[in-house]
Order: C-alpha cells, then sequence, then structure tokens
C-alpha cells in the first residue's frame, strides 16, 4: 500500500477507533487472564448484539441530522406488551409480537412526524416519547417484571436461541446483528436511500431543491430505529425469559456514545456502519474490563465519558484536516 493510501486510512474515522479497540482488547486481556476466557467471551457477547442492534438504526439516524432518546424505553415496551397481551388476551407469541411490533412502529412513526411536520426538534420530542412510553410501561405493570414467555419455541429459538463455537456459546443475536449490519452499511454506502440520508444530514434544504423526499426519509428512519430498539428488546427478553419495564434504562445514551465514538458525526451528514460495529465492541469491552481488573462498575461512566471526549477531538482534527486536503 503506497503513502497516500495509507494516510486516507489514517484519515478514515474507523482508522482511531479501532486503534483504541486494539489496545482495549490487549491491555484487559494482559491485566486478567480471564478476559479472553469462553465463559467471559460469552457473557461478553451475549448482549452486546441486542446495544449493537439498535446502534445501527441510530447511525442512520444520525447521519440524516436527528436522534432518538426514546429507544431505550422502546426497548422495554414492545416485549412488555407482547406479553401482557399474552397473558390477558390469549394471543400466541407470534401474533402478540406483530401487534407490540405495529405498536413500536407508531411511536417511531409519531417521532417522526412531530419532527417534520411540526417542526420540534428531535432532542424535546423523543425525550418527551421516552417518558410516555416508559411511563406506559411502568404503568402497566405496576414496576414489576413479567413472567417468562412461552409457547412458538420455533420463534423464541429464531430470536434467542443458542449455539457454540469451540467452547464459546453465542446466541442468535449476534447471526441478527451480522446480517442488519450488511443491510445496513449496504444501504448507507451504495444505494440512493443513503445517498438521501447523507444528503440530509449535510444540508437539508440543498438535498429538498435536488427532489429529495427528505421528510418521508427522516420519518422512514425514525420508524426504523424503533422498530429496531423493540427487536433488540424482544431479543433480550426472550434470552433471559422475563420482561421488565425498567429495561433498556438509559440505553439510549450508551447507544449514542457508541456511534459517535465509532465516527458518526452528531451534527449529520458523516455516517460509518463499521465505525459503529467498532464502538459497541469497544464500549462493551470497556464494561467488561473494568470490572475484570478490579474497577467498580459505577465507573463506567467516568471511562465512557473520557473516552468519548477523546474521540470527539480526534474525529474533528481528522475531518478539519480532510477538508484542508
Amino acid at each position: 500500500m503506497n503513502q497516500s493510501r495509507w494516510r486516507a486510512l489514517l484519515r478514515k474515522p474507523e482508522t482511531s477507533s479501532f486503534l483504541i479497540l486494539c489496545l482495549a482488547i490487549a491491555f484487559f486481556a494482559l491485566a486478567n487472564d480471564r478476559f479472553l476466557s469462553p465463559l467471559n467471551l460469552s457473557n461478553l457477547l451475549a448482549f452486546l448484539p441486542e446495544l449493537g442492534i439498535i446502534a445501527l438504526g441510530m447511525t442512520l439516524l444520525l447521519t440524516a441530522g436527528e436522534f432518538d432518546l426514546s429507544v431505550g424505553a422502546v426497548f422495554a415496551f414492545c416485549p412488555v406488551i407482547s406479553l401482557l397481551l399474552m397473558q390477558h388476551a390469549g394471543m400466541d407469541l407470534g401474533l402478540a409480537l406483530i401487534i407490540g411490533f405495529a405498536l413500536t412502529a407508531a411511536i417511531g412513526l409519531a417521532n417522526g412526524l412531530f419532527v417534520t411536520k411540526i417542526g420540534i426538534s428531535s432532542f424535546l420530542v423523543t425525550l418527551a416519547m421516552l417518558l410516555l412510553v416508559r411511563g406506559s410501561t411502568l404503568f402497566a405493570t405496576q414496576g414489576f417484571p413479567l413472567a417468562s414467555f412461552s409457547g412458538d419455541t420455533f420463534l423464541r429459538t429464531l430470536l434467542a436461541g443458542s449455539f457454540y463455537v469451540g467452547q464459546v456459546r453465542l446466541h442468535a443475536s449476534i447471526i441478527w446483528f451480522v446480517v442488519l449490519a450488511a443491510l445496513a452499511y449496504y444501504v448507507l454506502n451504495y444505494s440512493k436511500l443513503g445517498n438521501w440520508i447523507s444528503a440530509i444530514g449535510s444540508n437539508r434544504n440543498a438535498a429538498i431543491a435536488r427532489g429529495v423526499p427528505a421528510d418521508a426519509v427522516k420519518i422512514a428512519l425514525f420508524m426504523v430505529t424503533s422498530l429496531l430498539a423493540a427487536l433488540a428488546g424482544t431479543i433480550s427478553a426472550l434470552r433471559i425469559a422475563s420482561a421488565s419495564p425498567v429495561a433498556g434504562d438509559q440505553y439510549e445514551l450508551e447507544v449514542i456514545a457508541m456511534v459517535v465514538v465509532g465516527g458518526t458525526a452528531l451534527t449529520g451528514g458523516r455516517g460509518t456502519i463499521i465505525g459503529t460495529i467498532i464502538g459497541v465492541f469497544l464500549l462493551r469491552i470497556i464494561r467488561n474490563g473494568i470490572v475484570l481488573v478490579g474497577v467498580p462498575g459505577l465507573a463506567f461512566n467516568i471511562f465512557v465519558g473520557g473516552l468519548i471526549l477523546v474521540m470527539l477531538v480526534v474525529h474533528s482534527l481528522l475531518h478539519k484536516r480532510s477538508a484542508r486536503t
């Protein structure tokens, strides 16, 4: 690889994130030999894809210049509503999930309509939706977790089954994450929709002048993000055989951190699915690793806050350098 290609590679936001990821893996592996043990890798990979699925939708939405603070509440809402329908309406798992996902899509639709048609900022709209959805979920359950899902073994296996690769236990969520990540990568980088998303995030008015249906694209992205959060929450609930009304608390902040650390711009116009995948692994590895080396788990936010600031500075410097050249 010639020098110019090396420079181009180093200027990519994903590169700096990947280097920090490698350093984190090396540090925790040397600090505690249990870090790379099959048991710890199984625990690490059990939950990681679920947050990753939400992060994929958030990446697309942030690239378009918007974000969604209600994803954590939606994460709990869909499985809770589905389980309530099974318990009180006698529905089977498949039908209950269809209704749960339909209601989730309606939440995303409402977010998109308030933002695009009324002109309220996505921060305020989705913050209000966070409170509405979380409050409704808590009220419906009186704050108590619900009993395990039952019925439709095939559907439960499809969403939350597990298998072994060597001694490492993996869950179906990793397959969902890989497939959805590949689809999101294609959409953002090789499709007309991806061009529209980036154009809207860079300059909405210019995009509209060129015939881009900006409002329709944003509404669709809000719906996709809500549906992905619902899928992640359903997979999680089926995996642990319980639906909790407080599941997903503060996930919205962690997901945004993953996306930003990966190199997607908060201001819109620049998104990277590869960077998001790296960000997902980086933050989950840090959360897992600091516990193994004896750092209190409550200190996780300190590390994340510092990491976000560092990566924001790095990505800003790289972006300015690319703009000058």
